[in-house]
């Protein structure tokens, strides 16, 4: 019986919770009307719900015309914007209303807006191209980007409202930030090499981290050119120095083995039987572990520039390195006494170190990590 007791006490508060009664006692009519209506489309009968659509909706109606004549009588800025995401309050909840007959029959003709609707768009998208052009007005490029945000929104309104989509470009252009990214110097006469793959790794990099919906755009000289960019914002100007290979080092390490091994052996206990036992082995051997390295090193310099006064905003070296090593070997022995390890190494062979060019393609691999998170901290606060 208590389990009983316990059932229907669940049951009552799913239903309360469901009914969309707390909701609506709190203020939330969207949540309320929400589930209100869904608990009627599946149960038209629900008592609780039907009170929640015949009550609610009134009082939703009471407060959000009274919101409407509120904002529409004060001087804020965007009231059409604050007026219209109200009247779409009123039509979400006309909707719910109108597709379940049970709430329909509670509100027979629920408010729609239609032409008013329609008025208080064009009206939100004008108070915002009109707060665009104040900001396109002033001089600084934060004010360009408020101008962007503006005309953004009222575009989202009404598409290539008056002409707001040329009001957009404009301010996008004013606001970004334009910054060449050189190509990088490699002034190294030992050796034959090549950046040309480090340089396209950054510049995609840092093309992917600011894609063009931001307000920070990195160019290559050449799009710099094609796209008439005379005078870019910023300069950014790298230069490898201090890159060599070392000579190349050869070790041998000649070392006993020798490991106590369990085994399991089959016994003969009788003429017609066996069994198995565990005994220990004793397993020897010797292994000759030959290594051959190759050093790498060297320093990235990046500066960064302002264009117009060439004046230095940041300078710094970034330290690269790498080792090639290849280890093979030579065992005698049984091979039972061998770790994992040393079975991948005798099974290795002996190669020729890589060339200059391929030590530099993985000394520049950190060095890549550590400048293009050095250049995104530092324009991210531009974005």
């Amino acid at each position: 019986m208590k389990k009983w007791g316990s059932l229907i006490l669940v049951i009552f508060l799913l239903g309360a919770c469901s009914s969309g009664k707390k909701a609506l006692d709190r203020g939330d009519y969207i949540e309320a009307m929400e589930k209100a209506v869904n608990r009627l489309s599946s149960d038209p009968n629900n008592k609780k719900a039907k009170q929640v659509v015949s009550d609610g909706y009134a009082v939703a109606m009471d407060y959000y015309q009274e919101e409407i004549d509120l904002i529409l009588s004060g001087n804020d800025a965007f009231k059409w914007g604050k007026t219209l995401n109200i009247m779409n309050r009123v039509n979400h909840l006309s909707n719910l209303i109108r597709r379940v007959p049970a709430a329909r029959s509670l509100v027979p003709s629920p408010k729609m807006y239609a032409a008013e609707l329609s008025e208080a768009t064009e009206r939100a998208a004008e108070e915002r191209y009109q707060a665009g052009l104040i900001s396109l007005s002033r001089p600084s490029r934060e004010d360009a980007k408020d101008a962007y945000y503006h005309f953004s929104q009222a575009d989202k309104l009404i598409p290539s409202y008056k002409d707001v989509l040329e009001k957009m470009f404009d301010a996008k252009q004013r606001a970004t930030i334009h910054v060449i990214l050189e190509s990088v110097a490699l002034p190294l006469k030992r050796y034959e090499l090549s950046s040309e793959f480090f340089y396209e790794q950054v510049i995609n990099r840092m093309k992917q981290r600011f894609p063009s919906s931001g307000f920070v755009a990195f160019y290559t000289p050449e799009e710099a050119e094609n796209r008439q960019i005379q005078y870019p914002d910023m300069v950014v100007r790298m230069e490898f120095y201090d890159f060599f290979v070392g000579q190349p080092q050869h070790f041998e390490k000649e070392e006993n083995l020798d490991r106590l091994v369990e085994r399991e052996v089959e016994v003969k206990v009788s003429r017609d039987s066996t069994r198995i036992e565990k005994r220990q082995e004793r397993l020897k051997g010797k292994i000759k572990i030959i290594t051959d390295e190759v050093a790498s090193q060297g320093l990235l310099n990046v500066k960064i520039e302002e264009f117009e006064t060439q004046k230095l905003i940041l300078s710094e070296e970034i330290p690269g390195e790498f080792l090639w090593r290849n280890q093979y070997g030579i065992f005698v022995g049984d091979e039972g006494v061998l770790t994992e390890q040393q079975v991948r190494i005798i099974n290795n062979k002996a190669v020729p170190p890589p060339g200059p060019q391929d030590l530099f393609v993985e000394f520049t691999r950190p060095i890549y990590a550590r400048l293009t998170d050095r250049l995104s901290q530092y324009f991210n606060k531009y974005n």
